[in-house]
């Protein structure tokens, strides 16, 4: 397996920023490629050791061109997560200045965490998005757009000077990026760990979804996502990525997948690894009997009935 990391590029993406934030990329080329599928289908075609992609923002939510290309396609894992924080800059070509904006670009994400700035400030331009925000940038190089909204740092990149700077309509916006690989066992855990999976339903009725969602709530895991995505089987079909404290390893966890592949036709389980930012994980049980201490002695104390050592 190349020693190589694919990434959203060109260079100058914010993925790239996050990216080098991993100790490990002093010993990887790092690889731009054109978008998260590319990234992704590198890995699955043994060209790189692993991608490195959005998959969450804190204002849109969940990036779904990531989620839906885990939930389709031959298996990859997640092993890590990076935040970031996000501010971006409207850069143009020197010389421009900001009432002969007309046009403007950057990737799709962008454009919920700059819309009301834009309605304020620019609000008779066209909007138009491309592969990502370093390839906005490129563009307007090329003379193809007159201003991009991208990373500060990526002006001197493409020669682009930046117009304006801090732009965010959300103040303290982030976006979650994580490291994809092929499947393997999963990283020790930390005692600070997400599980992610996705879980398709049986049956639609009333309640079906609770009753998936009550394998977690029993056993006092607290989940930090919930996302629907269409299976593309027709209105109304859906699938739901799940991301869970805890580690597979963790016996309130590990029950409640058992409880949630014996409900659903499917789950696809997503990896177990270390929440970024975050210690240790502060456990809420709900009622007692939802500590890891408490499932081992329940465990025991059934395994001394089945031997008859009540």
């Amino acid at each position: 397996m190349p020693a190589s990391y694919a990434y959203l590029g060109p260079e100058g993406t914010f993925t790239e920023v996050a990216l080098r934030m991993l100790p490990e990329t002093a010993t990887r080329e790092l690889v731009p490629v054109v978008s998260v599928p590319a990234a992704l289908d590198a890995v699955r075609n043994g060209e790189a050791e692993a991608a490195f992609v959005p998959i969450e923002n804190s204002v849109e939510g969940g990036i779904t061109t990531t989620l839906d290309e885990l939930v389709a396609g031959e298996p990859l894992m997640i092993y890590r997560e990076v935040l970031l924080d996000i501010t971006f800059a409207l850069l143009v070509r020197p010389g421009t200045a900001l009432s002969e904006i007309k046009t403007v670009t950057a990737h799709p994400a962008a454009q919920p965490q700059v819309r009301n700035w834009m309605k304020a400030h620019l609000p008779d331009v066209t909007w138009e998005s491309s592969a990502s925000n370093a390839d906005g940038a490129r563009l307007v190089q090329e003379g193809r757009f007159d201003a991009a909204f991208a990373g500060e740092f990526a002006a001197e990149r493409y020669g682009l000077v930046p117009l304006v700077t801090e732009i965010h309509d959300a103040e303290n916006a982030q976006t979650r990026f994580v490291l994809v690989g092929r499947p393997a066992r999963p990283a020790a855990p930390t005692g600070a760990d997400k599980t992610s999976v996705v879980i398709w339903q049986r049956e639609d009725h009333p309640g079906a979804l609770m009753e998936l969602l009550q394998q977690f709530a029993i056993r006092g895991v607290n989940l930090m996502l919930l996302q629907s995505r269409p299976t593309g089987q027709g209105i109304g079909n859906y699938c739901f990525a799940i991301d869970a404290e805890g580690h597979i390893s963790d016996r309130r966890v590990a029950e409640a997948l058992m409880g949630l592949k014996r409900a659903c036709p499917q789950v696809r389980f997503l990896g177990s690894y270390p929440r970024a930012g975050v210690a240790v994980t502060d456990v809420r049980p709900l009622r007692t009997g939802t500590s890891d201490d408490e499932f081992v002695a329940a465990s025991d104390w059934l395994a001394r009935c089945q031997d008859g050592r009540f």
